[in-house]
This record gives structure tokens, C-alpha cells and sequence, in this order.
């Protein structure tokens, strides 16, 4: 299904009325009877007659459906082009998928035409023939022999026929005839099966369900032992194209929501922070304003699985990825376990409504991180770091994970106390111990202190107490500690200072991670600072305070622990001294024959202390990201909306990867053990060249696939097997969010613990790209591309520090096999080698990376600008490659395989042909294009002349 469908799925994709779609066929009323499980059938011709008597014709036959009721015709397959040949053999087949309602009345009408020219231009009209498939099921061998009706209905326009698809060796065929496209028809193919008739195999692994609209085509190739394989490639949508980002808006709406509601809790705030404090808001309200339209738009579209090309640059549909499709190739040889090749394929994640006129998001960030120091002078705020400002992020997670946590925890342990529960006791202390010892550790970061510095240097009238004692003496540090004050600019006057050291205009106070400079009068002061100190300490701030809060947690948690061990050991009649003296007093006051009653107080204590810090320590986490986003108007608000459309991209596409993956893996131990254990590999192919607008795509990709490192997965049990209830689900904010995939009960329970009891799963993001196209050839003569070369060294140390972690806890057996059997270290290396040598277009890359991760058990993605042309070459060829290297593929029908996968024919293109049965026709919907390597080859010479002519006209102009 890959390729062929790969380069069927994203042309007919692109047009979004597959006509091949089995909904479509359902609702034309094609099926009178109970459906069959699966039909396939090849077809071939015998003494075709030509328009011309002097040459043999170039025959391809349509398929097509009939509605009994309606009397018209839905398109539904078409072979491959046979040139020059009177008695063609079609290796492209003709099949009905489980999920297309096929039955024994079922009609179908093939029309064989004569095209005059491969670009199919040009073609005629040979004759037609139709059958029901229950025809072809009471036939003898269940093949059928049908005379073609020319157009007059009288001469005899030779023969077409049809043989049920069954697995087995070829008998008596000649094989020299079949490769070079002349066929004898005198013994016709038998596919004798060992397995039974193939319509009655039901696929052995499920993609999932949230995949829809599967488009299906068979092929028939011969293998290097004169026996015959089945290729059947399945193209299917993915709902995740519009689920996971219309969640991911929701979750920034939330986000952004929350954040406003903490910069309106800071309180009271000088005037200059108050109103950078509106600014910001401000800002904040502008996103989620935007947010919610694009949501509501989406909210609109119903029945749509994913956007075409034609859509990028809409804005309503900027955080959907293009062309989201999953590609599925299953291989049957005879006497052999079926064997089946995954790989999504997806448009470049980048953010094409936005544009790339000044870069993408590479070096947008770099450009925006080197200017950030200046926007904190200019705006009179503190610099921090994105180091920092991801850290206060952290902080706020982590407090808005275990505050509730446990507080929940610690009703645990009432229950368990009010049971009188010593096991329930133990666990839920337990529990509640770690989670707050987590939350104490989290609150003990350096940053905390100093951000309650600061916000307190924040209020309005703050004066610091060396300004109290020593004005004169204490000039400097006060200085350093309004430094992240500046509630006051220059002109508004020294509300933050003392009147011994007024604020002239010439005073500039600017405070950073690096270092801290005072100047006054034009004459500058170092300042030493530690490199911890995201802010400087204030000596007059009394620093015990917040020591004495989190302080308190601990305090708490262990008077908790001391009644519980009270209580279970007095329960256990071994009375023992309590170690802490200032816990006997505690102790002894409460009535030893309640345990609820006793623990209650101390419970409700830690609750408060638990409470009283989070509501500090959010306060200045908030300050420290209101610095930031102050720094940050307006270029970083647009940067973070341009970050969220990209990512929203990205995470769609690696959502669905994830889901696919899941289930063709679900009965194997070996890779679900690597899932818990370690994780998988996820491996982006990108084909984008680094010429033009593409090297911002590239730049958007690069840390769209960078951030989906902050994924995790988490297997569910489904509550129902409906399929909503199977939707995977995303939770958490823009530094962490989880996609959680429910699973059925009773798929569920034969998952590992560790999976079942919801153990975060990671994935691990790596990209490789190498342009390949003409835009390329420019950039490596004339260009640059130092962005490429970066992005796969670093991506190849990210793949080859995940295979170290892998071999340390997974043996190598529990890894696929592979009929090539080249060492993974050695492929390690290669591409190692390939990385970090400079090369033209080096696909070599690609190949390797590729064959690593199905190595690996990864999961494989494909990219374009659109996931079209370049992404169908490249799935299409590394199809083949797996049909010749792992199925032996005949090298004799390497070429014609690849031509069947490329150069199909589908739905839409009978209309393009003459049919002199008018009107029989009145369904024609566009289905995919044609891929053709010298046509390829001849665009893309004829547009580096377009280019070098465009070139020289701009450059005579420019010195005349």
C-alpha cells in the first residue's frame, strides 16, 4: 500500500473525492446482498486489435462498478499500460477490500482502451465487457473468459480475462514472454494457494480506528524462483489530522486563559510592571481570541480526514497537516507468513499561511533569543534565559501535577485510617511521602527564591532596608536589587529609590544571567555574579521566610509519618518512644482509638502548608514568565503562534504514526517490551530543499520535530469499544503534553503491567533530510546548504544515542529480522560516514536512516513541501527496494513494478478517454496523477532555464 497508494493515496488526496472511496460505493446503493470478505481478480487480454493496423496497441482496461438501481457507473480501478502488445498480461490487479460492500451481484464493467501515447493524450476505444462477481465465483477455476463489443456492437474486438487471485506457484507460463511485457496466454496463471482462496485470509494486523477511507490496489510480481507474490498496498485518511489539533487549541485556549488569570492574581504591581502586566494580557487575549475562531472554523468541517495541498495556505486550516496519510504495503508469497511495511506520509509541519520571507523558525528563534537582551533593557525588565524561563514553566507544571495529587493522596490516607486499614495506611503514606518529597525537592529551586525577590522589589512604595539604614553607603546594591524593580522608568521619577540616590536619565539598570552592570553618569561598575543566579540577591529580603515555607511541608509530612507509625504500632500492642520530642506532645493529646481523628489535624496542616507555598511560588513563577513575555512583545507572541501551528503539525502526524504502530504490534511481546522498556524511534524523512522559501519549511520542520520530544504516550483501557471512545485523547500544556490511546477491554488486558498501569511511553524524534529536486541542484552549486548538514549530524548523534540506550536494555533477537542481515552498528556507521561527508544530493542518507529504523521497530515518515510528488518517487523506490531485497523480487520486473506503483492509472482519468457508450459514464470524480521520471526530469531542466534566463535579465537590469 505504500507506494503505489502512496502515489495514489496523495494524488487522489489532493483532489479530496477518491472515488475509489467504499462510503461513496456504499451510498450508490451498489450491494443488494451480505458482503464478501475480500475479492481480488487479475485481468489480461488476448488479440487486441489497434486503431492502426500497423501497430500493436498500448492497452489498459478500466474497472468500473455498476448500480443496478441508478444504471450508472462508478469508477473504481484501473491497470497499468501495457505497450506495444496485442496479448497484454496487466500486473496490476483489481481488488474489493473486506471494507467495500461487495457481493455476488455485484456488476462490474471493464472498458479497454488504446493509448496512443504514454502521457495518454491521445486514445481509443477498443471494446468492453461486463460480469457480476458471482460469475466469476461459480466459474470453473473461477475464470472467466469475456468477449470485447466495440462501439458498432458487431466486430469482434478480441477477448479480456478474469481469474480469481489465489497464491501459488506459476504453472507453465513462460517467463521470457511475461518480462518483456509479451505474455503467452496459451497457459493461462494459476494461484494456487496453500493458505485457501485469499478472500477468506482476513488481514492478520489492523492499522486502527482512527483511519478511514481506504483505497486499495493488488499487484502481481514475479520472484526470482518463477513463483508469484501478492502486493497489496492499502492508502487510508486519519481522523488525527483534525482531532489532535483541534485538542491542541483547546489545551492553548486553557493555557493561555490560565496564564492571564495569574498575572491578574500577582496583586498589586508598581505602575511601569502594572502596565507591561496589561500589555502582555493584552497580547495573551489577542491569541486566544485568534485561537477560538480557527476552532470554531474547524468545528464547522465534518466528514473531512485531512487538508490537500491546495489548502495550505488557508488560515483557518494553518494547524492541519497536509496531506496526513497512512501507506500500508502487505507482501503474500506462497508457503510464507504475510509481511506488511508501514509508512505515513505527511506534508513538511511548518507554518505555510504564515510564509517564509524572513526564514522559518530556526532562525527566527536565534535572531529573536540574540535581540531578547535588548528588548529587556528597552521594556526595563530582567533577561532570563530560555533555560530559565523553561525551568519556571516546570515549576508550574510540577505544582500544578502534585498540588492536587496530593491532596488526593492525603484523603487516601484518611479513608485508609478511617477503615482502620494498616496496608491501605502504608501505601497511601507511601505514596503521599514520595509526591511530597518531589514537590519540597521542586520548590527548593534557586530560581523560586530569586523570582520572590524580585516580584517583592515589584510592589509599589517598596523600599529596601539597606536604603533605610545607609543610603549613602548601600548607593550600588540598591541599585542591583531594583534592578528587578524597574518599576519605574527614567521619566516617571524614583518611586523605587530612596531620595539620597535620585534616578537620572542617565541611569540604566539592566540585570542578566551572564552578568550585571550598574551605570550611572555614563561610567560602567561590574558587577560579579554567580552563573546560578538568574537574578540577583537582595541583602536586605529576608531569604528565611520562603526557607521557613517549604520547610514547613517537610515539618508536616513528618508529624503525618510519626501518628501513622504511632498508630499501627500501638494497633500492633509494641508500644516504642517517638524519637522526636517535640512529636510526643502532638502525639499524646489525641485519643489513640480513632486513627482518622488523630491524623485529620495533621493532614489538614500539610494541606495548608502545601497550599500557602504553591500560592507563593506560582506568584513568582508567574513574574518571572511575565518578564519574559514583556521581552517578548510583539516578536515573541508571533513566534509562539507560529511554534503552536508547526507543532500542532507535527503532532498529528506523529499521534497517528504512534496509533498505526501500536496495533500492527499488539500480539508482539518483544515489541511491547522495547515500548515500556525504552520507547521508539521515530524516524522523519524530509525531501525539502535548502534554495528559497523551502529552507524556511526546513527551519519550521527542524523544531517542529525537535519539540515533539516533549510527547509522551499512555495506553488507556477504553471504557466501550465504540469507536469514540477509541479516539486517542492529548492532556497537558506547551512543555509537556501526553497523548493518551485507549485501547479495547479486551485488547487491554493482554498488554504488559507496566503498560496497563499507565506507564508514561516515549517516542524519540529524529529528522534527516536531503533535497533531491532541481531547487536543490541550485542550492549546492550557487546556495547554501549548511542548514541540511547540521540537521542530519546532530538527528545522527540523537539515532545513535537511542541504539546505546536500546542495547543496554533490549537483546538483539527481540529485534525484527530481515533477510538482509547487515549489522546495525555497521549501518550506524556508514550513515555516520555519509553524515559528516559532503555530498551531492547523498540519498544515500535516507536509505540507511530508513533502514534503520525499521530495523529498530521505528516508526518510518516521508515529507515533502506537500507530500506529493517528491514523497510518491521516494515511497515508491523504497517499496521496490523491499520487494527486491527482503521478497526477491525479479530484477526483471524491478522496472515494471516501480512503473506499475508510478505510473497508474485511476478513477478520474476514464474521463479523459472517448467512450462511444455516451451517458453510460456519469460519475467521473479526479483521482491521482501520473509520476514519470523523464517528464519529471524534462520539467525540472526546462525550469533551471526558466531560472538561469530570469537570472540574467534581473542582473543586466541591476547594472544598467
Amino acid at each position: 500500500m505504500e507506494d503505489g497508494i502512496q502515489h495514489l493515496g496523495h494524488c487522489m488526496v489532493d483532489m479530496k473525492e477518491l472515488s475509489a472511496n467504499p462510503e461513496g460505493l456504499s451510498t450508490a446503493g451498489v450491494i443488494l446482498t451480505s458482503n464478501l470478505h475480500q475479492v481480488e481478480f487479475s485481468l489480461a487480454c488476448n488479440d487486441l486489435v489497434a486503431s492502426g493496423r500497423d501497430r500493436k496497441p498500448n492497452a489498459l482496461v478500466q474497472v468500473a462498478v455498476i448500480d443496478p438501481h441508478k444504471q450508472h457507473l462508478v469508477s473504481h480501478a484501473c491497470t497499468e499500460i501495457v505497450e506495444a502488445n496485442k496479448d497484454p498480461l496487466f500486473l496490476t490487479g483489481v481488488t474489493f477490500p473486506s471494507e467495500y460492500p461487495a457481493s455476488p451481484e455485484t456488476l462490474v464493467k471493464l472498458t479497454v482502451y488504446d493509448a496512443k501515447d504514454k502521457n495518454q493524450e491521445s486514445s481509443s476505444f477498443l471494446g468492453s465487457a461486463t460480469f457480476s462477481v458471482g460469475d466469476l465465483l461459480r466459474a470453473k477455476d473461477e475464470r472467466l473468459t469475456l468477449s470485447l463489443r466495440s462501439s458498432d456492437g458487431l466486430c469482434a474486438a478480441g477477448s479480456v480475462v478474469v481469474s480469481r487471485l489465489k497464491m501459488g506457484e506459476m504453472e507453465e507460463v513462460d517467463v521470457d514472454h511475461i518480462s518483456t511485457n509479451t505474455p503467452s496466454q496459451k497457459c493461462p496463471l494459476a494461484y494456487e494457494s496453500a493458505h485457501h482462496s485469499c478472500i477468506n485470509r482476513e488481514d492478520s494486523q489492523q492499522t486502527g480506528p482512527v483511519f478511514r477511507n481506504p483505497v486499495c490496489k493488488v499487484y502481481r510480481f514475479q520472484t526470482v524462483d518463477s513463483k508469484w507474490m501478492l502486493v497489496r498496498e492499502q492508502m487510508e485518511e486519519c481522523t488525527l489530522s483534525f482531532s489532535i489539533p483541534k485538542q491542541l487549541l483547546s489545551l492553548y485556549i486553557q493555557e493561555d486563559m490560565s496564564r492571564v488569570q495569574d498575572l491578574k492574581e500577582l496583586g498589586e504591581l508598581s505602575p511601569h510592571w502594572d502596565n507591561l502586566r496589561k500589555e502582555v494580557m493584552t497580547r495573551y487575549g489577542g491569541i486566544i481570541t485568534t485561537y477560538q475562531e480557527t476552532l470554531a472554523e474547524l468545528d464547522k468541517i465534518t466528514g473531512c480526514s485531512f487538508k490537500p495541498s491546495c489548502c495550505k495556505a488557508q488560515k483557518s486550516l494553518e494547524f492541519i497537516p497536509i496531506n496526513l496519510h497512512t501507506q500500508r504495503m502487505r507482501v503474500t508469497c506462497p508457503k510464507k507468513t504475510d509481511a506488511f511495511y508501514d509508512i505515513i506520509t505527511v506534508g513538511a509541519p511548518a507554518a505555510h499561511f504564515q510564509g517564509f520571507k524572513c526564514g522559518g523558525l530556526q532562525r527566527l528563534l536565534s535572531r529573536y533569543e540574540a535581540e531578547k537582551k535588548s528588548f529587556s533593557t528597552a521594556y526595563q525588565c530582567i533577561y532570563y534565559s530560555p533555560e530559565h524561563t523553561s525551568k519556571a514553566q516546570e515549576v508550574l507544571s510540577t505544582m500544578n501535577l502534585l498540588q492536587p495529587l496530593i491532596t488526593s493522596l492525603a484523603d487516601q490516607l484518611l479513608q485508609a485510617a478511617h477503615e482502620h486499614s494498616s496496608p491501605g495506611l502504608r501505601d497511601a503514606l507511601k505514596s503521599l511521602s514520595d509526591k511530597t518529597e518531589l514537590f519540597v525537592h521542586t520548590l527548593k529551586d534557586e530560581l523560586v527564591k530569586s523570582a520572590l525577590l524580585a516580584l517583592h522589589a515589584a510592589q509599589p512604595g517598596y523600599v529596601s532596608k539597606s536604603q533605610k539604614q545607609t543610603p549613602a553607603q548601600g548607593h550600588h546594591q540598591d541599585h542591583i536589587s531594583q534592578g528587578s524593580d524597574q518599576n519605574q522608568s527614567p521619566a516617571q521619577g524614583p518611586t523605587g529609590h530612596s531620595p539620597a540616590t535620585p534616578v537620572t536619565e542617565s541611569t540604566v539598570v539592566c540585570n542578566n544571567v551572564e552578568g550585571l552592570q550598574t551605570m550611572t553618569g555614563g561610567e560602567a561598575e561590574p558587577v560579579s555574579l554567580k552563573h546560578q543566579d538568574s537574578i540577583p540577591h537582595h541583602k536586605e529580603y529576608d531569604e528565611e521566610e520562603w526557607d521557613r515555607l517549604w520547610a514547613n511541608v517537610a515539618k508536616c509530612l513528618n508529624c503525618v509519618i510519626a501518628m501513622a507509625d504511632k498508630l499501627q504500632e500501638e494497633d500492633n500492642s509494641k508500644q516504642e518512644p517517638i524519637p522526636e520530642q517535640q512529636l510526643a506532645d502532638v502525639i499524646a493529646s489525641h485519643n489513640p482509638s480513632d486513627w482518622r481523628e488523630q491524623l485529620c489535624p495533621l493532614v489538614a496542616r500539610l494541606k495548608d502548608c502545601v497550599m500557602e507555598v504553591v500560592e507563593k511560588a506560582k506568584k513568582a513563577m508567574t513574574f518571572v514568565l511575565l518578564q519574559e513575555a514583556a521581552c517578548s512583545i510583539p516578536q515573541g507572541f508571533i513566534l509562539q503562534q507560529r511554534r503552536d501551528v508547526v507543532f500542532s503539525q507535527a503532532l498529528a502526524a506523529l499521534a497517528c504514526g504512534f496509533v498505526m504502530r501500536l496495533y500492527a504490534g499488539l500480539q508482539d511481546k518483544d515489541f511491547l517490551r522495547q515500548l515500556h522498556q525504552v520507547g521508539l524511534v521515530a524516524q522523519f524523512e524530509s525531501l525539502l530543499s535548502t534554495y528559497s522559501e523551502e529552507v524556511g519549511m526546513l527551519e519550521d520542520m527542524d523544531v517542529g520535530i525537535s519539540d515533539l520530544q516533549k510527547v509522551m504516550f499512555r495506553v488507556t483501557e477504553a471504557k466501550t469499544d465504540d469507536l469514540h471512545e477509541l479516539q486517542p485523547l492529548v492532556c497537558g500544556r506547551r512543555d509537556h503534553f501526553t497523548v493518551e490511546v485507549p485501547l479495547p477491554q479486551l485488547v487491554f488486558q493482554t498488554l504488559p503491567e507496566e503498560i496497563k498501569e499507565g506507564k508514561p511511553l516515549q517516542v524519540f524524534p529524529v529528522l534527516f533530510n536531503v533535497g533531491i529536486n532541481e531547487q536543490q541542484t541550485i542550492a549546492e552549486r550557487f546556495g547554501d546548504i549548511s542548514l541540511q548538514e547540521r540537521i542530519n549530524q546532530k538527528n545522527f548523534k540523537m539515532l545513535e544515542a537511542y541504539y546505546k540506550l536500546l542495547s543496554e536494555k533490549v537483546p538483539p533477537e527481540c529485534l525484527p529480522c530481515f533477510q538482509t542481515q547487515a549489522d546495525i552498528k555497521e549501518l550506524l556507521e556508514t550513515l555516520g560516514q555519509n553524515v559528516f561527508t559532503k555530498k551531492k544530493k547523498n540519498v544515500e542518507i535516507l536509505w540507511i536512516a530508513g533502514t534503520i529504523c525499521r530495523r529498530l521497530n521505528g516508526i518510518r515518515f516521508t515529507s515533502c513541501k506537500s507530500a506529493k510528488d517528491r514523497t510518491s518517487m521516494s515511497v515508491t523506490l523504497e517499496q521496490c527496494a523491499l520487494l527486491r531485497d527482503e521478497h526477491q523480487l525479479s530484477k526483471d520486473f524491478f522496472v515494471r513494478a516501480l512503473d506499475c506503483m508510478r505510473s497508474r492509472l485511476t478513477q478520474g482519468d476514464i474521463g479523459q478517454w472517448e467512450d462511444p457508450e455516451a451517458g453510460a459514464v456519469t460519475e467521473n470524480k479526479p483521482a491521482s496523477r501520473h509520476f514519470y521520471p523523464i517528464a519529471l526530469l524534462l520539467v525540472s531542466s526546462h525550469l533551471l532555464v526558466v531560472w538561469l534566463i530570469l537570472s540574467l535579465v534581473f542582473l543586466l537590469a541591476k547594472y544598467q
